[in-house]
């Protein structure tokens, strides 16, 4: 007999936990940092049920253990036995980076936070799986060389510090020289994290690396990086102290020895959380590289509140600048604009932005220009606004969409097509935003936990980052269901009565937020 999902045929029992009680008491999956109360700190339960008993997973042991599973999945898979991948494809999951040839219209990389790396060559109707041989499969940023669209570059590690639901650190970068084919991994392996990654327009071999190092550790490996050998060797070139990272990084189209970039100062520990500081700053070479300054004239002033920062150059009037600010606790603090080529900035008529990143800024941070029009902006956040009169105002563009927003692509060919990444999957527009199409094709959904109905093993169940509870009553890969909201935790099916399906999940106290976030019912 076919199981419907309603109260009338089914009893579901829910083991409701208030956000406040588990945000407090497990923060596995809130991207809220707790308030400061008395006594009061955050306790990551999920980061130390993987280190327990160290402050910090051993990477050298992960490294090891992750060429080991490479090595049993290989042989089983000569001998025709191994995992069969049962979806979902139509739920989604975490989008971290989005990257597309400038002069192809067709072909898509999408990075996972924790999936790895997709390409479509039909504009989101079919993806293949192009980063499974990976050492990590958490996906910072990707950067196709300008001037060869066969040559790219991944960074691994996302550097989005989610409040529990943050993926491990990554193993570095890899490259590619055929079009995501096969890829070779070229160093920085320490580097945790990477928040963005850009390459000389004219010499594919040379790339900038914005590093943001381990999440829950101190390191030196963070900051911003250079290679021109193709990977071969790589110059710490901009590096303040072992917490602060680099974050954003962009090149002058034109005149690629003037870069800027973003840093950001962080630190996280199991049970703190400082997501800003002095070292949170924008800086500004001319000479490739090999020196920087530090850019303050009509910035926020360097303080313990400023937060993250994301920074865009207009690549058809370089002249033009737009960055965007966090403070350290989440909250938004502002988008600056230059015309001068970041001599001096102004802050934008953005009142409209006020509550874009809903507390939790160090979630997001990117800002983009319209690769036509500079007066076109896309400010990215828990949800997406589109200025297109130069920052005057801010209209939303993604109440129809699942929200927190990672990463967003504007075609320079039609400046109307946009690709956009967020915690839901992949959405599309031709419109520039007006409206927007959602790709039901890619299986990145991140799973907390699942289970099985054991009296119809083909029933699977599983609580999901940020995309509720979900069930498919086949077992098929594109019929999954979801089944109730919130970050889906923990589900377990009655062995002996499967009417009885018991699930642990955490829902945002007072959000009225009902689209595809899955947060609210």
């Amino acid at each position: 007999m076919e199981e419907v999902v309603n109260m009338k045929n089914i009893s579901i029992y829910f083991f409701i936990i208030s956000c406040i009680t588990l945000a407090t008491a497990i923060n596995s999956s809130s991207h809220r940092i707790s308030s400061k109360e008395p006594n009061e700190t955050p306790n990551d339960w999920f980061f130390l049920q993987r280190s327990f008993p160290y402050p910090e997973i051993n990477y050298e042991a992960r490294q090891l253990a992750w060429e080991q599973s490479q090595n049993a999945s290989q042989q089983t898979a000569v001998k025709g036995e191994g995992w069969v991948l049962k979806g979902p494809y139509n739920i989604g999951g975490r989008i971290s980076a989005i990257a597309m040839p400038p002069a192809d219209m067709q072909t898509i990389y999408a990075g996972a936070a924790s999936g790895g790396i997709f390409k479509s060559n039909d504009q989101g109707g079919t993806w293949t799986p192009v980063f499974d041989d990976a050492l990590s499969l958490s996906i910072g940023d990707i950067a196709i060389a300008p001037s060869d669209p066969d040559i790219i570059w991944a960074g691994t590690g996302e550097a989005n510090a989610g409040g529990g639901s943050m993926s491990y650190d990554g193993f570095g970068i890899y490259k590619s020289t055929d079009a995501g084919n096969t890829w070779d991994h070229v160093g920085l392996e320490n580097s945790g994290s990477i928040g963005r990654l850009v390459v000389h327009p004219t010499d594919p071999q040379t790339c900038f690396v914005a590093a943001m190092g381990r999440l829950f550790s101190n390191n030196p490996d963070r900051g911003i990086f250079r290679t021109t050998d193709g990977g071969a060797n790589w110059n710490k070139v901009l590096y303040v102290n072992d917490s602060v990272g680099g974050i954003d990084i962009v090149i002058h189209p034109n005149h690629p020895d003037t870069l800027y970039a973003a840093l950001w100062e962080r630190v996280r520990r199991p049970d703190r959380r400082d997501y800003g500081g002095t070292g949170s700053s924008i800086y500004r070479s001319i000479d490739g590289g090999e020196s920087w300054n530090q850019l303050t004239n009509g910035l926020p002033p360097s303080s313990p509140s400023v937060g993250r920062i994301g920074i865009d150059i207009s690549q058809s009037d370089p002249n033009i600048l737009y960055a965007i600010y966090a403070d350290n606790i989440g909250y938004f603090a502002g988008v600056y604009r230059s015309d001068n080529g970041g001599d001096s900035w102004f802050r934008t008529n953005d009142s409209d932005l006020d509550y874009m990143y809903s507390s939790y800024g160090w979630w997001f941070g990117r800002i983009n220009i319209d690769p036509v029009d500079p007066d076109i902006v896309y400010a990215i956040g828990f949800d997406l606004y589109k200025t297109s009169d130069g920052g005057n105002t801010w209209p939303l563009i993604s109440s129809t969409v699942h929200v927190d927003h990672h990463d967003i692509v504007v075609h320079p060919q039609n400046h109307n097509f946009l690709v956009n990444g967020n915690d839901g999957g992949i959405y599309t527009s031709t419109n520039g935003g007006s409206s927007w199409t959602f790709l039901e094709n890619l299986p990145i959904t991140q799973f907390y936990t699942c289970d099985a109905d054991e009296q119809n093993p083909q029933r699977l169940y599983g609580g999901t980052q940020d995309n509720g509870t979900n069930r498919t009553l086949t077992g098929n890969t594109g019929d999954w269901q979801n089944i109730y909201w919130g970050d889906g935790f923990f589900v377990l099916v009655d062995p002996t009565d499967n009417n009885y399906i018991f699930i642990l999940f955490r829902i945002i106290s007072g959000c009225t937020n009902t689209r595809r976030c899955n947060y609210c019912f």
